[in-house]
């Protein structure tokens, strides 16, 4: 805590360094009419740099901060005008001065020596990248986060108006498409030139004006000269200094010209680097989107993976990692572009973890039963990522593309566990499990998109995937986990015959075939209003299969009784007729719209079949109100047919881990939610400022919903509709603000409030199966609160300091959990050849009760020297620096809280040579 306030101290000494003195005045045309984004800069005559810039307001505002007792030569542009230039001397006292352009023709070479740091352009907001970055930038990341309006968070993820940048592009060619992790920490800052942030994007020129793309925010890199039609990049090695055995290899290489693009990336190190975790391999979609979005179905085939133990900020006790990966684009001809990826990565894990897992009584909300469990464990995963894509546009009225898009891994993970009980002491065991799966999916996607003419447009979409999943898991006890569970019907027990130890495996194998394929067609009415009409069908079938077994002490195989095998046969299928009408009059746009569906789905085991097949109609609404060109007020309802996948039905029983077994329901139906939002967004580049909040409010109605019994820790569950409704409310604000060029700050918040019914047998009826007629309810709050604020420098020449502070509150049923988190980021650039970096944060981390309270805190710093034009970077950096040991965490689940607390890899230092190409 004591480097914190050091810290701020320093802060506040850099922001008291100078003081300047402000310019402004209203911006005109010789008719008198205020010109809004008309561009202003100051050109210091002595050092002929821009000392200041500023985009004039809606009604033709501008506002420089200059140096006082300084000669200033005044520029001013605007497209269509004459550029305005006059020379200005400061005093101690403000200035005010308007300006006059006259029509003409713009002169580019106003441009040439002095580029303004931000132009707009309709919805392309273009950043110059000389104008933030001092040298001490490596990487994209470094870049992003030094311009106005632009969030980089920790996994790499960007966000423009609050909004999440879908796509990543690098001379207007996919840069790993579907995932900007990548490219923000691969890409070289010295080759960035200007970043484009392209708002209300859409791929399909075709589509721009007849669909709402407002939540579509893509971003291109745009190169700087050198970096055209040649090599560039970087290879760096290192190898870690005194204690330790700490190694990293990392080769970047990188080619751009019009016709192709090559794009090398590897990482090879023990040193905790991950270049993409499990968590993004499960989430990179390949750029593939949910084509049925407005369909009003949510239909998700589910994943069934074993939920192999996930680190927090990439941090476990040893982590080594190999990582490859290739992207690549190709034109051959000008109305024909190729392009694809290729991601492979193996890494190895180890973990150790102390946790406490809090079983809560349904009426009372008190303890009931409580698990302490000492753990250690070795992760192996390897996966592997391709696409291949190809976009046809032989004329501006036809396009058609098509992408595949294949993922693959092999993951293992063995635990051992001390678990204890109470106040069952006598469950106290030791217990051995192993989790093995090697999921494979394939997806494809066929586009085509017709304008016929200026009225009608035609787009036809058809997707199909295929998926393959086979997780194994295994337990190994000291006690039979499954004695007598209250609630369970003795027809559906195990069947476990005594041994020394119960060694316990389930095989599961689910696969999927799904196929998506809709038509729209769009009549444009006027040129601000059109008629949409789209004719879907998404159809799936997916089997599982899955059977418990035992191996007894001589080796021989119990294979259970026949309640603990499934063979489900589940199909799916949902066609539909929407109609949509898009209107805009004047600063108002509306887009209401209906959808008819026919559902007809069937599950078959055991059997016999059982159907549900039922019509219904969905409404959705889209709103926005522009209240001026960078501020607008946004609108979205929603009505959700939410359907199942495959593994809810299966009756038999399914291990789904040492102390939770799961039997489904083949008489489940689906749920029907409503989403309501509300999103506000402001941007004034008057005084780069960035306003925006949303709220969000979500009903379920015949949720489904989990139903359990317990026996100390040990849980029989299952599935079943509920006519009690499930309620979620979030909230966030965020404000930001670039001012006198050289400082930002943020404030943001962001509170969640949600409402569980949840399901637990009521011992009274003990020997009955679990239904919600004889359980007791449990109506479960929870209220997670998470806020920040940040101050930052943004100098040329001077250190360059951020400091902040974040707190979160995570208010559970029993319990209320907090962490206050202030952080401290400080770099400079100094003798054109050394740069210093170092990041800091403090962690309290308590709970109301102050059964856990705990301090940690984590440093890093480096120091590189780079000679100007130099090829040869050298940097000695550290890791953990103060040594910590472990961090916590905590969680929130329909019938227990959760906290852990596990181990870090330690301090370490690392000499890396860099050669950039």
């Amino acid at each position: 805590m004591k480097n914190f306030v050091i810290a701020l101290l320093l802060l506040t000494s850099v922001f008291s360094y100078s003081q300047n003195i402000r310019m402004e005045g209203v911006l005109k045309d010789s008719t008198g009419t205020s010109l809004e984004m008309a561009n202003v800069m100051a050109v210091n005559k002595n050092t002929n740099a821009m000392d200041s810039y500023a985009i004039t307001n809606e009604a033709g505002k501008y506002q420089l901060s200059l140096k006082a007792n300084t000669a200033y030569i005044i520029k001013a542009s605007y497209i269509g005008y004459m550029p305005f230039e006059t020379t200005v001397t400061t005093g101690a006292e403000n200035i005010i001065k308007n300006i006059v352009l006259k029509q003409g023709i713009e002169l580019k070479e106003l441009e040439i020596v002095h580029e303004m740091p931000v132009t707009i352009k309709g919805d392309t907001i273009v950043y110059n990248s000389d104008s933030f970055t001092n040298g001490t930038e490596r990487k994209l990341g470094d870049v992003l986060r030094k311009l106005p309006g632009v969030e980089v968070d920790k996994d790499g993820g960007i966000k423009v108006e609050g909004k999440s940048v879908s796509k990543l592009m690098v001379e207007g060619k996919d840069f790993f498409d579907g995932d900007t992790k990548l490219g923000v920490q691969n890409i070289p800052a010295d080759a960035v030139s200007k970043v484009e942030v392209l708002r209300n994007y859409n791929e399909v020129s075709q589509l721009k004006g007849v669909e709402n793309n407002e939540d579509n925010v893509a971003m291109n890199i745009k190169l700087k000269d050198g970096k055209k039609n040649f090599w560039f990049g970087d290879m760096s090695a290192g190898a870690s200094i005194g204690e330790g055995e700490r190694y990293i290899v990392n080769p970047k290489i990188f080619y751009y010209n019009p016709k192709y693009s090559l794009n090398l990336i590897g990482n090879f190190n023990n040193t905790g680097e991950l270049p993409l975790t499990m968590q993004d391999y499960f989430k990179f979609t390949g750029g593939f989107r949910n084509m049925m979005r407005k369909g009003g179905t949510s239909f998700n085939v589910g994943s069934n993976d074993l939920g192999l133990s996930l680190m927090r900020n990439n941090r476990a006790k040893e982590i080594e990692t190999k990582f490859g990966a290739g992207n690549f684009s190709y034109n051959p001809i000008p109305t024909l572009t190729l392009s694809g990826f290729a991601i492979i990565n193996s890494s190895r894990t180890a973990m150790e973890t102390k946790s406490r897992n809090v079983l809560l009584d349904p009426i009372t909300g008190e303890p009931q039963t409580i698990q302490d469990t000492e753990d250690t464990s070795e992760q192996k995963s390897e996966f592997a990522l391709f696409k291949l894509s190809s976009s046809y546009k032989p004329s501006k009225s036809l396009q058609l593309d098509y992408d595949a898009f294949m993922k693959t891994s092999n993951q293992e993970e063995g635990n051992a566990l001390l678990s204890s009980v109470m106040p069952e002491t006598s469950q106290s065991q030791d217990i051995y499990t192993r989790k093995k799966q090697k999921p494979f999916s394939f997806n494809q996607n066929l586009n085509l998109y017709y304008t016929l003419n200026d009225k009608n447009v035609f787009a036809f979409a058809a997707q199909h995937l295929y998926q393959d999943e086979d997780p194994l898991y295994n337990a190994n006890l000291a006690n039979n986990p499954f004695p007598n569970i209250p609630g369970a019907d003795p027809s559906l027990g195990l069947g476990l015959e005594p041994a020394s130890r119960y060694d316990i495996s389930q095989k599961r194998f689910i696969k999927t075939n799904k196929a998506d394929a809709k038509l729209d067609y769009y009549y444009m009415l006027t040129s601000k209003s059109n008629i949409n009409v789209t004719l879907g069908n998404t159809y799936s079938y997916q089997n599982f299969n899955s059977g418990i077994f035992q191996m007894l002490d001589d080796s021989s195989k119990n294979s259970l009784n026949d309640n603990t095998d499934n063979n489900v046969d589940y199909v799916f299928n949902d066609v539909f007729l929407g109609v949509h009408y898009r209107f805009i009059t004047g600063k108002f746009e509306f887009n209401p719209g209906v959808s008819l569906h026919r559902y007809d789905t069937n599950n078959e085991q055991l059997g016999s079949k059982v159907e549900n097949n039922f019509f219904r109609v969905l409404p959705d609404v889209f709103a926005q109100f522009q209240i001026k060109k960078a501020e607008r007020l946004t609108y979205n309802y929603s009505m959700t047919t939410d359907f199942t996948n495959v593994s809810s039905f299966a009756q038999g029983l399914v291990l789904n881990s040492y102390k939770s077994l799961f039997q489904g329901n083949r008489d489940l139906k689906n749920g029907l939610y409503q989403n309501h939002s509300l999103n506000y967004f402001k941007y004034n580049m008057f005084n780069f400022t960035q306003i925006y909040g949303a709220v969000n409010y979500s009903h379920r109605m015949d949720a489904i919903k989990n139903l359990s019994a317990f026996n100390g820790i040990n849980q029989i569950g299952t599935l079943e509709n509920s006519h009690f409704a499930d309620e979620n409310l979030s909230g966030s604000v965020g404000y930001n603000r670039s001012f006198a060029r050289f400082y930002k700050a943020s404030v943001g918040a962001n509170l969640t409030w949600s409402k569980f019914n949840n399901f637990r047998l009521d011992m009274a009826n003990l020997g009955e199966p679990v239904t919600i007629a004889n359980s007791i309810r449990q109506v479960n709050e929870q209220f997670n609160q998470n806020y920040t604020v940040s101050l930052a420098t943004n100098y040329k020449n001077l250190p360059n300091l951020e400091v902040g502070y974040e707190m979160s509150i995570n208010d559970y049923a029993n319990n209320k959990f907090y962490n206050h988190r202030p952080f401290a980021n400080f770099n400079f650039f100094f003798w054109d050849a050394f740069t210093i970096n170092a990041d800091y944060e403090y962690n309290h981390y308590y709970n109301d009760s102050k059964t856990s309270d705990n301090e940690y805190d984590f440093l890093s710093a480096d120091i590189m020297y780079r000679k100007k034009d130099s090829h040869w970077e050298f940097k000695v950096g550290g890791t953990n620096l103060l040594n910590t040991t472990s961090l916590n965490d905590d969680s929130f689940n329909q019938f227990s809280t959760y906290t852990s607390r596990y181990r870090v890899q330690p301090r370490y230092l690392l000499l890396t040579i860099k050669y950039n190409l």
